[in-house]
């Protein structure tokens, strides 16, 4: 009577019906009548009900709701840009930071800035304001020196990189061996044996350069090399080093491991091509200590309707320990703060809870995010969204955005909602590293789409201050992350999952 996946109805239905054998008329009926009470109980519980391809009439329908918030849109983006609330993100940031200074994973400056947005967040009358206990990292730079002896003196500057061993006191003088790629370090490998490779790789783009920093130390040491100099990851330069994690691997001897600016890296290849013989020597007195404790901050604006489903807001309250920690990724911090500001003084209350969570420990790979994932990870049926801000507060251009395609047809709808400030695209890729575990687990997640160019220019180096930071600009990245959480937070359904 019936095959495929409804055939394994039909006995369970005969024995529901006092065991008898049931027409196919008398099936069908109540297989309708079963699967309209499934339908009625999923609009009941706030659920998406259409999968992966949703029909005409219920993508117009939901086209229809989007619509409706209109308004609100435009409330949200007159408060932010043109109201009372313009430049708040900007001057709540500026104080943090100017009083803080940069917030290292273990640091005192973090655990006061912690501190600091509790405060804040419970004066800002937003709700369910905690703190969840977290283990982080603890490594700290030391004094740090690098300077060239041959063919000339010249004094260099670096920044160790995060978890590096310092050198001995004395520190490592060496030959250097200037490489330009993985490959190159291969073919020459036996030319490295007790010397400091200087790795001169191109910057195409942060993915493909950044593999170099993570790893240097480690081919580096496979191939008996003393120490590792790193090209900084960056897109533009004025003798900048710019800092950021790097990876021991079990099995292979840790060795100190540092970047330097794109200049210096540059200078010491066209020596190298020219026969120059380079001497360089390195003191590090960088050192790891046991995990520290932090927290990730957490505030919501609990749901109206369906308080346990979840849309979250995020950006990472820690940083590198030089320049303020302002761009990264304070602003991404500060504006997801502030949607929920915004949002509650409109006097609005979606029907989903709005979880702002401020991770800790980011830098050193999502390590707060990790923690905090495996503390919720049961409920993540219950996440229609989850939003990370970390690639710069600057004019967003739209959202990047990972889920299906009936959740991607649904942002586009909510995007065009920003026309007034004309923010409206959805673009691919919108994982980020605090929200990845939960993509991962088929959570639709989205980020800001900025300017890379001008974000990898000043990104873990001493550049990254308020100077950067335009307080205009945050207003309408504050905007679209308040009307994006918003809006599908108080959707009568969940995004569709695949």
């Amino acid at each position: 009577m019936f095959s495929g996946p409804f055939s394994m109805l039909q006995p369970v239905l005969e024995k529901m019906i006092l065991g008898r054998k049931l027409t196919g008329k008398t099936m069908k009926f109540l297989l309708f009548i079963l699967f309209s009470v499934v339908h009625l109980l999923s609009l009941a519980s706030g659920k998406a009900i259409y999968g992966n391809g949703p029909s005409q009439r219920t993508l117009q329908e939901v086209k229809e709701e989007i619509a409706r918030y209109g308004d609100v849109a435009k409330s949200i983006i007159n408060l932010s840009v043109y109201g009372k609330a313009q430049n708040r993100s900007y001057e709540r940031l500026a104080l943090l930071v100017d009083t803080v200074g940069p917030r290292l994973s273990g640091s005192k400056n973090l655990e006061k800035a912690i501190e600091i947005m509790q405060q804040n967040l419970k004066g800002d009358g937003l709700e369910n304001v905690h703190l969840e206990p977290v283990k982080i990292p603890h490594w700290e730079r030391g004094e740090e020196s690098a300077v060239m002896l041959e063919p000339r003196i010249h004094k260099m500057a670096i920044l160790g990189l995060g978890s590096s061993i310092g050198t001995p006191p004395e520190g490592i003088t060496a030959e250097v061996l200037v490489v330009t790629s993985f490959d190159e370090l291969q073919r020459r490998g036996p030319d490295a044996e007790g010397k400091i490779v200087v790795y001169n790789q191109p910057y195409t783009n942060y993915s493909a350069a950044v593999q170099y920093r993570m790893e240097g130390a480690v081919e580096a040491a496979k191939v008996g090399a003393l120490a590792s100099l790193i090209r900084s990851v960056a897109s533009f330069s004025i003798y900048s080093p710019h800092t950021g994690i790097q990876e021991y691997q079990n099995g292979v001897p840790k060795i100190p491991t540092a970047c330097i600016t794109v200049e210096d890296a540059e200078m010491m290849s066209r020596m190298a091509s020219h026969g120059n013989r380079i001497v360089i020597q390195l003191k590090m007195g960088a050192k790891s200590y046991p995990d520290a404790d932090s927290f990730n901050t957490v505030a919501e604006i609990t749901g109206s309707k369906y308080p346990e489903q979840v849309v979250l807001v995020s950006g990472h309250l820690d940083s590198w320990d030089v320049g303020q920690g302002a761009m990264d990724d304070g602003g991404g911090a500060f504006i997801s703060w502030e949607a929920l500001s915004l949002i509650k003084d409109l006097g609005l209350r979606p029907k989903r809870t709005l979880r702002l969570v401020l991770w800790t420990a980011e830098e050193q790979g999502g390590i707060g995010s990790s923690q905090y994932y495996q503390l919720h990870k049961a409920n993540s049926s219950n996440y229609s969204l989850v939003m990370e801000s970390d690639l710069g507060t600057f004019l967003p251009s739209g959202l990047k955005f990972t889920g299906s395609d009936s959740a991607r047809i649904i942002m586009e709808e909510v995007m065009s909602l920003l026309k007034p400030i004309n923010i409206t695209q959805v673009l691919k890729a919108g994982d980020g590293t605090d929200i990845n575990f939960w993509i991962q687990d088929g959570v639709p997640g989205a980020s800001l789409l900025d300017d890379l160019y001008k974000y990898f220019s000043f990104h873990h180096s001493h550049g990254d201050t308020m100077t950067v930071m335009d307080p205009k600009q945050m207003n309408v990245a504050a905007a679209v992350w308040a009307v994006v959480s918003y809006v599908v937070a108080d959707l009568e359904e969940m995004l569709p999952r695949s």
